[in-house]
């Protein structure tokens, strides 16, 4: 049976690219991977308005659409187009069989990570959750039972929005809602919904999209971390400017998705390059978090279609995409500054006051119940000055000094705790200590040190250690211990 599938050549890449969803241990470097401050007001809009490489590269775009839109109306474009056709035959004519083989493997590598809602970002305790998300995998197999899994996805989103921060979920909430539609208008045996089943998954990603890139033009320090990390990202390009202008790539070839055909194609394999360009610094963790997304991209530049089922005054202008893109950047530019005055306020502090208060490393906060809520600010608080992101005062004290105070009084407190009677209650005392040792360790590289590789470090153990004690502290209170503040 395998070997029959594998020889129909829509089947056999289907297969391999689901298999390449198998988990293995890897790091990524995405947002949700690190408790983000993300109730910090966003940066005036007018900054990026007058930054001169936002402006270089929406002309940039402009100019590579308008070619596209000038060739898409001339007899080259359509034996592009063609060309295009011929080359997808294989796949196009298996597209269905496609998009449920990945998103099937897809919630198979979401099972065997586990702890997991729906993409390695977002985590949960509850164990059920990965057997439910066994069930969607293989509710995918049967028509009759493709609208319970679409039902599931949104139970699961639902779960998802309740223990998350919703405003930072909307991208994922898009891409998740489409996949869901797509299910339903499969299964439908009216061919009249049926063929909007490739739109609502180009719908889901633009949306996607074109969200998540204003993150870089309302947050541009969240991804300082990752430059720094990994500056071959850039390709040598200073931060400041690649940063806006990733992010105005990001969105109009989000945008791109929902134009002409050749214009959506086009943009769907330059995506394609990039998101699996990231799969190798990032590793598999990172290829499953994208999954979907690299899928339904996979979808549109093989798709067929010429006809335009919204928007077709687009095709019939040539300003049509510029005119559209213009609308979709006031349309979510308002929408994305908007709702964050209406989730959080408008009375609070941007990213970069935030910075300058505390250093560079206010981009992160911790908090155990709702680590991406507005209870992240809760270590960063005006008059903390023991937040843990805090480099250790040394004063006068040698390198060597310092590091011998803190593992004296971590030794001090965890043999203490040690010689508690219930040797699970023994064990959490005196585990506390020792990540205090830790986070105290990692507060004085980040005072004395200058390798950018162990600065890093530091950070990522100040944010895992921190955790971890909040929830020893939270199973102790559960038992009526409380550590003592110190």
């Amino acid at each position: 049976m395998l070997s029959s599938l594998l020889r129909k050549p829509g089947l056999g890449f289907a297969l391999a690219f689901a298999g390449a969803l198998a988990p293995a241990a890897a790091s990524a470097h995405v947002k949700w991977f690190a408790p983000y401050i993300v109730d910090a007001a966003p940066a005036p809009i007018t900054r990026t308005l007058t930054d001169p490489w936002f402006w270089t590269g929406i002309v940039l775009v402009l100019a590579f659409f308008t070619a596209s839109r000038l060739v898409e109306r001339t007899p080259v474009g359509e034996t592009t187009l063609d060309a295009m056709d011929r080359v997808t035959n294989p796949l196009w004519f298996r597209l269905d069989d496609f998009v449920r083989i990945v998103i099937a493997g897809f919630f198979v590598a979401i099972f065997s990570v586990g702890g997991v809602y729906l993409t390695p970002d977002l985590k949960t305790p509850a164990e059920w959750v990965s057997w439910l998300q066994l069930l969607i995998a293989t509710g995918i197999v049967s028509r009759k039972t493709m609208p319970l899994s679409a039902a599931g996805i949104i139970f699961l989103w639902v779960l998802a929005l309740r223990d998350y921060d919703p405003f930072h979920l909307l991208d994922y909430l898009a891409l998740g809602v489409a996949a869901a539609a797509y299910l339903v208008l499969e299964s439908s045996g009216r061919e009249d919904w049926r063929k909007h089943r490739f739109e609502v998954l180009r719908w889901g990603v633009a949306i996607a999209l074109m969200w998540s890139s204003l993150e870089k033009f309302a947050y541009p320090e969240w991804f300082y971390p990752l430059v720094e990390e990994k500056p071959f990202l850039t390709f040598g390009i200073p931060r400041d400017m690649f940063i806006p202008m990733a992010g105005v790539a990001e969105f109009t070839m989000g945008f791109g998705l929902l134009a002409t055909p050749l214009v959506r194609r086009l943009s769907a394999i330059a995506l394609f390059v990039i998101f699996n360009a990231a799969v190798y610094p990032f590793g598999r963790v990172d290829l499953i978090g994208h999954a979907l997304i690299m899928a339904i991209i996979v979808v549109i530049a093989v798709d067929h279609t010429r006809q335009l089922h919204f928007w077709s005054w687009i095709r019939r202008a040539l300003v049509g995409v510029p005119i559209g893109l213009t609308g979709a950047l006031v349309i979510f530019v308002t929408a994305y500054w908007g709702l964050h005055a209406v989730f959080y306020g408008t009375e609070t502090r941007t990213m970069a006051e935030i910075r300058a208060e505390r250093g560079e490393m206010a981009t992160h906060s911790y908090s155990l119940d709702h680590p991406h809520g507005p209870q992240a600010m809760e270590t960063l608080r005006e008059g903390d000055e023991l937040s843990p992101v805090t480099p250790a005062d040394l004063g006068d004290t040698s390198i060597a000094d310092a590091y011998a105070q803190s593992m004296m009084g971590m030794h001090v407190e965890m043999m203490a705790g040690l010689r508690h009677d219930d040797p699970d209650i023994a064990f959490v005392l005196g585990m506390i200590p020792h990540h205090k040792g830790a986070i105290d360790m990692a507060r004085i590289q980040l005072a004395a040190g200058s390798d950018a590789e162990n600065m890093d470090l530091a950070r990522h153990i100040i944010a895992e250690q921190q955790q971890e004690i909040d929830a020893m502290r939270a199973w102790l209170e559960a038992r009526g211990i409380k550590m003592p503040d110190s």
